[in-house]
């Protein structure tokens, strides 16, 4: 290949000032690798130090993107450069004094999802956390980036402004990591909402009826930018990725990447599950990208960055995401708490719920939330789901207290007056005070109890002024307290309930399922088997051990809970209505 010298604005060596330029080439796309050049002209000091980011704002794991970084070389004026890795993302250049230095290297990107990269004969996407080296002290510095596409027909899109042809330029390194590329023949779509351009990117095929979900998106936007006084961008681009049984989202302060399965839009139910992701992702430009916690002001590539908000950026904007298509008018209210019910059953048959509190679950979303294991659902309890349902619980109380003239909306205003506009993180006591501010009360028992503790949640103080109640109904089959699935042919036990029978007879999860009372059982016959049984019966369940046969005499015991419904009560009073339709825009009586 013919090597491509990218001219710069100005070759001449600054001490002061180093001009950094990056050239992104992917000639061979099939192998999934990005050829990568940095150029760095007037650079000042005798060592060049690079760091590959370990994770990505807004995916809250240390993901090691320097393992998928390969042939790193360094040369000045085409003369190699001496080298050495340092620690697991830390490069050391010796430039031997000059001030331009080109260094070149690649990376495999085979992973499809929003917080990685991929590449392959169909398209290119770059999550810049997993691409580009930081230059310590250099973070305030602008950056220009030339993507060179494999083939004549791709093309290039994202939310940077361009400054050349297939050139781009961040004014920062936050701003050039907060800014995704989609390369390749995807199709792309623009329209405007209050006076500002967006464009839809959308890589694969699938059965979206596109104009459906503009108009949908449209309807989303407006809502959201009417929450809090505006749009804050000039520009705004969503990426989505059609793939297979996929779902996810990633957002950035102009932009949001997003992932759905390709036929998940005729079913009534997944498309909005899709318009909420939309809706959530979209809401995150507000809450996390400027409205966001002092810890996670000043990123720290090099590590975890700890805090106990994430129940707020993450479940509060969960809450908004069932809320937003309602006002939008996408969905109706019946809808609207259907999903909530979901989520609160989801919450409730969470053994977890008991050990883990909202504060905790933020601050270890690090080491927890994306690092699931067999005892995950005992040990934790998502910051997204209790948080969602706190935040609901939050707004009931400051609605009827303030008979609906005050919300959680205002606290989101306040929020983005005081600490988003200008980007000024807010600690956690400083979150509580607005929140206080707006309910007019002093809440610290509400939060030492359900927000830094594991009391249950008192769903009926909450719900009750507002005319619903939370009925719960049981399963049909004797507790048992283990989940199974079919796995190479083998019943596999996945899941081992805290405190149930199975637990306390020493089943474990990883055993393989054999027999119940000598007869054999497979994983989607087993809840019909245990239909067969009254509580207090004792079964004997043989299973594999490892790979020691082992029976165990297991006593069944009464039916749980697991499912919950949010309905109207009998006989709403007219305070009752009242506050409903205040909350919701319908009447009480619209919903069942």
């Amino acid at each position: 290949m013919t090597e491509v010298t990218v001219p710069l604005p100005n070759t001449r060596l600054q001490e002061s000032v180093p001009k950094i330029h990056y050239r992104v080439a992917m000639p061979q796309p099939e192998t999934h690798l990005f050829e990568v050049t940095l150029h760095i002209v007037g650079y000042p000091s005798s060592i060049l130090h690079l760091k590959m980011p370990v994770w990505t704002p807004g995916s809250y794991l240390v993901r090691e993107y320097s393992k998928n970084l390969q042939d790193f070389a360094a040369f000045s004026q085409h003369s190699p450069l001496s080298w050495e890795k340092i620690s697991k993302n830390h490069w050391q250049v010796h430039t031997s004094g000059s001030g331009e230095v080109t260094v070149k290297y690649r990376i495999f990107a085979n992973d499809l999802s929003v917080r990685t990269n991929h590449l392959d004969g169909t398209h290119g996407y770059i999550n810049g956390a997993a691409l580009f080296f930081r230059l310590p002290g250099w973070e305030k510095q602008s950056i220009q980036v030339t993507v060179v596409p494999p083939h004549p027909d791709w093309h290039v899109t994202t939310a940077l402004p361009a400054s050349g042809q297939n050139t781009f330029f961040a004014t920062d390194f936050d701003t050039l990591v907060d800014s995704p590329f989609e390369i390749g023949c995807h199709q792309l779509y623009q329209f405007e909402v209050l006076g500002k351009p967006h464009e839809l990117a959308i890589w694969g095929q699938g059965n979206l009826q596109v104009q459906r979900l503009i108009t949908d998106i449209k309807k989303i936007i407006e809502v959201e930018a009417q929450m809090f006084g505006g749009l804050p961008y000039e520009k705004y681009l969503f990426i989505l990725h059609l793939f297979y049984q996929a779902y996810g989202g990633l957002e950035h302060k102009n932009s949001c990447s997003l992932i759905y399965q390709r036929f998940g839009f005729r079913d009534r139910d997944k498309y909005e599950r899709f318009i909420q992701l939309v809706a959530h992702e979209f809401f995150h430009l507000w809450n996390v990208k400027r409205i966001r916690p002092a810890a996670l002001e000043v990123f720290d590539y090099d590590c975890e960055n700890y805090t106990p908000s994430l129940w707020f950026c993450e479940g509060t904007t969960s809450y908004y995401d069932l809320l937003i298509p309602l006002r939008a008018g996408i969905y109706n209210a019946q809808t609207m708490l259907n999903h909530f019910s979901k989520d609160i059953t989801r919450y409730m048959i969470t053994p977890g719920r008991k050990v883990q509190s909202l504060s905790e679950s933020s601050f270890d979303a690090w080491i927890k939330l994306y690092r699931q294991d067999a005892n995950s659902g005992n040990s934790q309890m998502s910051y997204y789901l209790k948080g969602e349902i706190v935040s609901l619980l939050l707004d009931l109380l400051i609605r009827s207290r303030h008979k609906n003239q005050r919300s959680l909306d205002d606290i989101m205003f306040k929020t983005w007056q005081k600490f988003g506009k200008d980007e000024i993180g807010y600690t956690p006591q400083q979150l509580q005070e607005i929140i206080e501010s707006v309910a007019g009360c002093n809440l610290n028992d509400f939060f030492k109890r359900y927000i830094d503790g594991t009391e249950e949640l008192p769903f009926h103080q909450y719900l009750e002024p507002f005319g619903l109640q939370l009925v719960a109904e049981a399963e049909e089959q004797v507790y048992l307290g283990i989940k199974v699935c079919t796995e190479n042919n083998r019943e596999v036990i996945k899941f081992v309930e805290a405190g149930s029978p199975a637990q306390l007879a020493g089943i474990d999860p990883g055993d393989e399922l054999l027999a119940i009372d000598g007869i054999k059982v497979i994983a989607n016959q087993l809840c019909d088997r245990l239909k067969d049984y009254q509580p207090g019966d004792r079964i004997q369940l043989t299973i594999f051990h490892q790979d020691e046969l082992r029976t165990y005499t297991i006593p069944l015991a009464a039916p749980q809970l697991s499912k919950y419904q949010l309905k109207p009560v009998i006989k709403p009073t007219s305070l009752q209505q009242e506050n409903f339709a205040g909350w919701l825009g319908v009447p009480l009586t619209s919903v069942q």
